[in-house]
C-alpha cells in the first residue's frame, strides 16, 4: 500500500488505474462493496486501485461546529483499505484551495490531470465541487466527456437499514458495538496512549491502563468487554467508559483492565477493539460491592473474547 499525502510528483506507477473519492470514514461494508467494484475496474483498466480521501475531511473545514468526530485514523483506513486490495491512498491535506475549485476544473486538475484516472466508482450520494455542485450525473458525464468507465456502487443494507458512516456513528455513540461491529464488518477500534491515573485499580486488584490522547469518536458510557493491543500483543479487556460514582470521580476516563498482563505500560500506545457492552456504570454501596461486581465484568469479558480469540 502506497499513502501519500500529497499530488506533488505523483508516481507514474500510480496513473492510468480507477480512482474513487470520498472520506471513507470507518471503511465499513458499503466501502467494501464499493473497493470490490473499484479492484475489478483497475483490472479491467490495467492499472493501479487508487482512493482518494480528504485529511480533515472538508466539514471540520468548512463548518467545524458540525463536524463529527471521526471513525478511524488515516493510517488505520490505509491498513484495511490495503487489506482489500487497494494499491494507493492519498490523504489529501484539505484546504480551501481544494474545496472552491468548481466541479469541473476539480475533475480535470485532480481526476484526469493529477491522478490520471481511466475509470471511477463512487457511490449515489457523492457530491464533488464547490459548494457541491457535481454529482454523479454530472460526472458520470465529465467522465464519458473524457473516456473514462464509470459505475456507481449501490449501498449496503443490513438490517434493513443503508450502512453508512452516520449510521455507524450514531451506534457507537449510543454503546450498540454489536450493531455498529455488523456495519463495520469488524469491531470498533479506538486508539491511545496510556497515562498516570490515581492507581485505585491496581489497589483493588484490577490494575487499569488509563487512556488518553484518542482522536476517534469514543462509544457511548458504559463497562464493556474488549480486548487491547499494548507492548506488541493482544490481550482480553474489560474496559470503562465514563465516571467513577462510587468514589465520587466525574468526567470522563477510559480506563482498560487488561487481563492477565503484568508490567508498566506507562508512555506507551494502546488499542481497544470494542467486542461488547456489559452494562451501565452504576455507584455501588461499598468497594467490596464494587469489586465483586468487577469479578463478574472480568469474567463475562473473558468468556466472550475467548469466542473471539482471546483469553
Amino acid at each position: 500500500m502506497n499513502l501519500l499525502r500529497s499530488l506533488d510528483d505523483f508516481p507514474e506507477t500510480l496513473h492510468g488505474g480507477a480512482v474513487s473519492i470520498g472520506n471513507f470514514d470507518g471503511v465499513h461494508l458499503g466501502h467494501a462493496r464499493l473497493v470490490e467494484r473499484l479492484v475489478a475496474m483497475a483490472a479491467t483498466v490495467g492499472g493501479p486501485a487508487v482512493v482518494f480521501t480528504f485529511d480533515p475531511s472538508p466539514t471540520r473545514i468548512l463548518r467545524p461546529e458540525a463536524a463529527p468526530e471521526p471513525l478511524i485514523w488515516t493510517q488505520r483506513k490505509a491498513e484495511i483499505l490495503a487489506e482489500m486490495g487497494v494499491d494507493a491512498l492519498v490523504a489529501y491535506p484539505t484546504d480551501r484551495t481544494l474545496l472552491e475549485l468548481e466541479a469541473r476544473e476539480f475533475f480535470a486538475r485532480i481526476v484526469r490531470g493529477r491522478l490520471g484516472a481511466r475509470a471511477m466508482v463512487e457511490g449515489p450520494n457523492f457530491f464533488f465541487g464547490r459548494n457541491r455542485t457535481g454529482n454523479v450525473e454530472v460526472l458520470r458525464q465529465f467522465c464519458a466527456e473524457a473516456d473514462v468507465s464509470f459505475d456507481v456502487a449501490e449501498p449496503v443494507k443490513v438490517g434493513g437499514q443503508i450502512v453508512s458512516s452516520s449510521r455507524i456513528r450514531s451506534l457507537v455513540a449510543a454503546g450498540r458495538l454489536d450493531d455498529a461491529r455488523t456495519m463495520l464488518g469488524r469491531p470498533y477500534r479506538i486508539r491511545g496512549v496510556v497515562v498516570r491515573g490515581a492507581g485505585r485499580g491496581a489497589q483493588l486488584g484490577y490494575p487499569t491502563a488509563n487512556v488518553e490522547r484518542i482522536d476517534t469518536l469514543l462509544p457511548g458510557e458504559g463497562i464493556y468487554a474488549a480486548r487491547s493491543y499494548a507492548a506488541g500483543a493482544w490481550h482480553p479487556a474489560a474496559v470503562s467508559l465514563g465516571p467513577n460514582p462510587t468514589f465520587n470521580e466525574g468526567g470522563l476516563k477510559v480506563e482498560a483492565h487488561l487481563i492477565g498482563f503484568q508490567g508498566s505500560l506507562y508512555g506507551q500506545p494502546i488499542a481497544v477493539d470494542f467486542l461488547a457492552r456489559l452494562r451501565d456504570i452504576k455507584r455501588f454501596a461499598s468497594v467490596d460491592a464494587l469489586v465483586a461486581q468487577m469479578a463478574q465484568d472480568v469474567a463475562a469479558t473473558c468468556e466472550i473474547a475467548f469466542n473471539s480469540g482471546g483469553c
